[in-house]
């Protein structure tokens, strides 16, 4: 009978063996804490075969992608990149908005922050710009999406006037390393119970009770996000039923992403749903990898929130026209979290320097920030990650049907 099970198990979808593996994860993280602490070992494992993998993939699908491109072939990507900054811009409102509606005090402490802030918008800008120009080993190397895609872009453009045997090479490469990929995902059950599994057993649920309602204002502005703002943007573009696509989205790239805790590392992923989703490759290839490091609007809830928590915390008075600029601050800056884990919280002093708020202080909003990273952090990858593809699947549809 157990063998029967396990046999059905194995060949349910991979969501079903990701629930499994989450319910099995806290089982173990309540009944025997020292035992799922040993876990931690096959989580770090499935999330670095991810990581591993996604910089090669981009490199390798991007260039395939446009060497393979052949003239008349419409690519979708300006569409997906309106819908990016849209998306962004929207949440960080709603982040805004929701501070105002529920004002949270902190109960601000020093923490142990070893990261360098950026000193404001100016050497975010120029962070990102200067990723374009970055070595390619190193882009490969320190997991430069930008840097990847740029040398992406430039080989596949070379590439296109390459012989016939070169494209097929280079094609074969690309269904190689798609194939690992496939690997990689496999093991996302496993990954996600020995990440549940031990994330409880270290963190503990006691810490996170202490604040309860700043977790409620990010969560809850991160599920209106999902959940209503991102299914408008949706309706808008493709004009039915959004929620069957943002559905799907959230279950088969937010469930991972959540457990992974970095956009990037979910890009082989989102990859792989795309092509379930029959999306057009020339589009998805670029737009996916584009949106984990640019298309950030949990990022942009997560530096709204806890900057406004600081100024209502201190009794700043805050103005309509500076909560809009807090807005297009956090818009702009969340463009600079490049989908590492808790990179976002490091662009919280650059938005508290809006209303005169001290390094000091604002440091300690960021250590705040690291304490409850265990479920701000993972909710806001799931949205980022999430809604790379989401929009990238409603500007497809939405230009095919104006195509047929």
């Amino acid at each position: 009978m157990l063998k029967n099970l396990l046999a059905k198990l194995a060949k349910g979808s991979l969501v079903q063996q990701i629930l499994i593996g989450l319910v099995l994860g806290v089982a173990l993280a309540v009944i025997a804490p020292s035992a799922a602490k040993a876990t931690e070992i096959l989580g770090a494992f499935f999330v670095g075969g991810l990581k591993a993998v996604a910089p090669i993939l981009v490199l390798v699908l991007v260039t395939n992608a446009i060497a393979q491109h052949k003239s008349g072939t419409q690519v979708y990507i300006k569409p997906v990149l309106v819908l990016y900054v849209l998306g962004t811009f929207a949440a960080a409102l709603v982040a805004v908005l929701a501070s105002f509606l529920f004002p949270t005090n902190l109960t601000l402490v020093t923490g142990d922050v070893t990261q360098t802030p950026p000193s404001g918008i100016i050497e975010v800008l120029k962070t990102l710009v200067l990723n374009v120009a970055d070595n390619p080993v190193k882009a490969l190397f320190n997991a430069n999406y930008i840097g990847i895609l740029t040398w992406a872009i430039l080989l596949g453009i070379t590439l296109r006037h390459a012989s016939d045997n070169a494209k097929l090479l280079l094609n074969e490469g690309a269904e190689s390393i798609s194939k690992i990929v496939r690997w990689v995902i496999r093991l996302a059950p496993i990954g996600v119970f020995g990440l549940v599994a031990s994330t409880i057993a270290t963190t503990g649920l006691g810490e996170l009770l202490k604040y309860a309602q700043l977790l409620m204002v990010l969560v809850g502005s991160m599920l209106f996000v999902a959940l209503v703002l991102n299914p408008l943007i949706v309706w808008w573009k493709i004009r039915r039923n959004p929620y069957p696509l943002v559905w799907q989205c959230l279950t088969e790239s937010g469930i991972t992403a959540f457990f992974t805790r970095s956009s990037a590392a979910n890009i082989p992923v989102n990859m792989a749903l795309c092509k379930k989703m029959g999306l057009h490759e020339d589009t998805y290839s670029v737009s996916i990898p584009l949106g984990a490091t640019i298309n950030m609007a949990g990022a942009a809830v997560t530096i709204s929130v806890l900057t406004l928590a600081a100024v209502h915390t201190l009794g700043i008075p805050v103005d309509i026209p500076t909560a809009l600029l807090l807005s297009v601050l956090a818009a702009i800056g969340a463009c600079g979290a490049s989908g590492v884990p808790g990179g976002s919280l490091l662009l919280i002093p650059m938005a508290c320097s809006l209303f005169g708020i001290s390094n000091d202080i604002s440091t300690q909003v960021v250590a705040v920030g690291f304490i409850i990273g265990v479920v701000q952090d993972s909710c806001e990858t799931a949205l980022n990650s999430s809604t790379d593809v989401l929009f990238t699947a409603a500007a497809d549809i939405a230009e095919r049907r104006k195509a047929a």
